[in-house]
């Protein structure tokens, strides 16, 4: 059981590839390999409305249980850098409600990865949370914050 955790939490393991590529790195480029993982599982994702925010809520809550899970010998943080299932809630978030076309998911992309990596105020009081649901939620706020300035670009430019 605890190989399919890790499995998952790693985002079937591509977290390892840049260690093994830049081992002098500290930050190893894990966090942007998981967040391309969310494109695909955002393409897969109903274009239903509701059934999106459900199927959101499910991202959500299966990320906070496999990261809560999951173990890594040695390891004594709660966010380990391999665990990019967090970094995949995040953009699913940040794409929540919008056009599935590349304009907007490369904007959701280049914001949600820019405020995951300088963590504004409500990104970095999750952050602080020493446990799995910190672990998730700084990634969705960071998400939160990139879909809401994106929806205001759609409202206010794209609309006007």
């Amino acid at each position: 059981m605890q190989k399919l955790i890790r499995c998952l939490a790693t985002g079937f393991f591509i977290s390892y590839l840049p260690p093994l590529i830049f081992p002098f790195k500290k930050n190893t480029g894990a966090g942007f390999l998981g967040t391309l993982l969310g494109i695909p599982l955002v393409l897969i994702f109903p274009t239903d409305t509701l059934l999106y925010a459900i199927c959101m809520l499910a991202v959500w809550v299966a990320a906070v249980w496999i990261c809560k899970k999951v173990q890594f010998p040695g390891f004594t943080g709660h966010d380990n850098p391999k665990i990019v299932i967090d970094e995949i809630a995040g953009y699913v978030t940040a794409m929540a409600f919008l056009p599935r076309t590349w304009p907007y998911l490369v904007a959701a992309f280049v914001l949600f990865r820019t405020f995951d990596t300088l963590k504004p105020w409500l990104v970095k009081t999750f952050d602080r949370m020493p446990n799995a649901f910190g672990v998730v939620f700084d990634d969705v706020s960071a998400g939160l914050m990139a879909n809401i300035l994106i929806q205001i670009f759609v409202i206010f430019i794209v609309r006007a």
